[in-house]
């Protein structure tokens, strides 16, 4: 095999973006992860100015998971029983509206954080029900075989946005202040409401229950009777719950990193970037990733490798170290979810993909809020210290106790890989 070949197996597959409305719906979501992750950090660091505790940056994450919950499984059911198009635009306004809200505030300067947190909340709920939307969609748009690819793509959306977008934030926030940042994301965001806008109708291809309790439950069943499903979303609340330190960044920050060139402001932008810059890496070069046949054992081996890296970076003084090891869990986090999101997508049959898709939503969206909630409430008793590198060994320790016990999620193998 020639170098070239050898290259081209290896980076990530980019034939998803040869359908037009695929590549519009991901050019969408990549601009507006840039104005979303400056939002997260000047969000967070506005809620720090105000009360000055990590305690209150991490409830801002409980803020986030409550709405995700109920608007997730909901939003889940309701894109399997209705147009699936006109769902992910209804989602998507109630965001823009949410972040059009962060901005009337930082202008008229109401210094609240009870607003802050009830726009959190509005805006986690257009998320709640446009994330699972968005994943059902994606198997209508493509070819069972590019899927993966697809979900390597996204990855790469998402992390490129991490890294640019907290950045952004950071230096917006140092430069202008709050306002001028939610502006941005504002602004990035009406490329993916013109994305939604663009796809073609979806109704559904088969009878599915009317959204509710009954759909919901649906849903929730699936899951339960499929133990390979239900332990890759046991290993990743462990991963988020325990090892996650993004509540601690501002004190962080604040503490340690004051003095660095650029000062507080821009350190937070850097550890708010770190996973991503690690995610954008793993995902260019995802192309092997869906050639990985024994996916339990590779899951348990990168979530334990995340919390030792996350313990790591507890351990360390200088930020460019920080900062790097967290990159390397980043990259780690992204691989998992590309094997995770494949397994999810081309195991439900289509009438069931979007309640799947919530109950995904859910765990991935709502264990790093979970985490974050730990992450507070845990430095706050014990110290930032103790919180950050005592989480990231829970976590190593916790994920391969519980997959290792888990014999068919231990040994369950793709067909992809084949």
């Amino acid at each position: 095999m020639s170098i070239g070949e050898t290259v081209k197996r290896h980076l990530v597959d980019t034939r998803p973006l040869a359908v037009p409305a695929y590549r519009r719906l991901w050019i969408g979501q990549a601009v507006s992860q840039l104005g979303s992750g400056a939002t997260v950090v000047v969000v967070s660091q506005q809620v720090y100015d105000l009360t000055r505790s990590s305690l209150w940056v991490g409830l801002l994450g409980l803020a986030h998971l409550l709405p995700l919950i109920v608007f997730g499984l909901w939003g889940g059911a309701a894109a399997d029983a209705a147009d699936r198009r006109k769902v992910l635009l209804a989602g998507s306004l109630v965001t823009w509206v949410a972040t059009l809200f962060l901005l009337a505030q930082a202008v008229l300067g109401l210094d609240q954080v009870a607003l802050l947190i009830a726009a959190v909340a509005v805006s986690a709920t257009g998320f709640a029900v446009t994330s699972p939307t968005r994943g059902a969609v994606i198997p209508r748009l493509l070819p069972a075989e590019l899927v993966p690819g697809a979900n390597a793509l996204n990855s790469l959306a998402f992390s490129v946005g991490a890294v640019g977008g907290p950045m952004a934030g950071g230096v917006l926030l140092a430069w202008q202040g709050y306002a001028v940042a939610y502006a941005f994301d504002a602004l990035l965001f009406s490329v993916s409401l013109y994305a939604a806008l663009r796809l073609p109708a979806m109704r559904p291809l088969a009878e599915a229950a009317r959204p509710g309790a009954r759909a919901v439950f649906e849903g929730l069943r699936y899951v339960a009777t499929s133990p390979v499903l239900l332990m890759s979303f046991v290993v990743d609340i462990i991963a988020m719950v325990f090892a996650l330190p993004r509540a601690l960044y501002p004190e962080l920050a604040a503490t340690r990193f004051a003095d660095v060139p650029g000062g507080a402001a821009l350190a937070l932008g850097w550890l708010n970037a770190a996973m991503a810059i690690g995610g954008v890496a793993a995902a260019l070069l995802s192309g092997w990733v869906g050639r990985v046949r024994r996916q339990g054992l590779a899951l348990i081996a990168v979530i334990a490798l995340w919390g030792l890296v996350v313990a790591a970076a507890g351990l360390v003084e200088a930020l460019w170290l920080v900062v790097f090891l967290m990159a390397v869990g980043g990259a780690a986090d992204v691989v998992s979810s590309v094997w995770r999101q494949s397994i999810l997508m081309l195991h439900a049959p289509d009438e069931m993909r979007g309640r799947m898709q919530g109950v995904f939503m859910v765990v991935v969206a709502g264990g790093p809020r979970l985490g974050d909630v730990r992450a507070g409430a845990m430095a706050t008793a014990s110290g930032l210290g103790v919180a950050w590198v005592g989480g990231g060994l829970a976590c190593a320790v916790a994920v391969i106790a519980v997959g290792l016990s888990a014999r068919r999620f231990r040994n369950y193998c793709s067909e992809i890989g084949k």
